[in-house]
């Protein structure tokens, strides 16, 4: 696959791919972990406020379980997200709501941005970085070099240390020209050959993904110790405000 340049002289136009349909049953509660609240609002408000309120991105779209599409009128209203478009079911796995969610763009949408509705600390320097690296690149990933020591092991057993510098934890938003996610996509409904990562179906399709650095506080927000990290990232944020 041969990512499509961009024309430079063009404005993108830009599209946040929320995904927020997860069923949250490793946080154990009564509901989705999206919907928790920290200091009486939901996750997934902070989440939304951050592309809200970056002028780099035009359109909002959230992909939501079935039972909680009634948000839909929510988001613009009580929660003043001017920039939601529509709110699109997802499905049983990750990849059928991303797809679905692909599939609900308004034409006009240039470069879309998939970003996990449970990681409410991103920074507008992370979603401008990566959008500049897809209109660039074709593709980009967020991510951060490890700074434990990395092993890889077969059956409990250690086989080789590896270097932590060939190596990214990736975070969310990965970023994408239209395009090119829709290709890989396609590819991958083709060979059945899913996988829980976004860019990781460009990569399997031949296609070239650049690295934005990430930032320790975008945390995914999936276990009840992960709470306790996010109070303390918005403590602290509120402190500095």
């Amino acid at each position: 696959m041969t990512a499509t340049p961009l024309n430079a002289n063009a404005t993108s136009t830009v599209a946040a791919l929320i995904v927020a349909a997860g069923s949250g049953s490793r946080m154990g509660g009564a509901i989705p972990k999206q919907f928790i609240e920290l200091n009486g609002i939901p996750i997934l408000r902070y989440t939304l406020e951050k592309f809200q309120t970056c002028t780099a991105v035009d359109q909002i779209y959230i992909i939501l379980p079935k039972a909680f599409m009634v948000y839909a009128d929510i988001f613009p209203k009580e929660w003043r997200i001017k920039k939601f478009v529509k709110a699109i079911i997802g499905g049983p796995e990750r990849h059928d709501s991303v797809w679905a969610g692909l599939q609900g763009l308004a034409e006009e949408v240039d470069i879309v941005l998939i970003h996990d509705g449970v990681r409410p600390f991103l920074s507008h320097r992370i979603i401008r970085d990566s959008i500049a690296a897809a209109e660039r690149c074709g593709a980009a990933v967020v991510g951060l070099t490890p700074t434990d020591t990395v092993k890889y092991i077969q059956r409990d057993r250690v086989e080789k240390t590896v270097d932590r510098r060939h190596v990214l934890l990736a975070q969310t938003p990965q970023t994408f020209a239209r395009g090119v996610i829709m290709d890989a996509y396609r590819l991958a409904k083709q060979n059945e050959s899913f996988s829980t990562d976004d860019a990781a179906l460009v990569e399997q399709a031949g296609g070239a993904v650049a690295v934005v650095p990430g930032d320790w506080r975008n945390i995914k927000i999936t276990s009840p110790e992960d709470l306790i990290v996010a109070q303390a990232i918005l403590d602290a944020e509120n402190r500095c405000e």
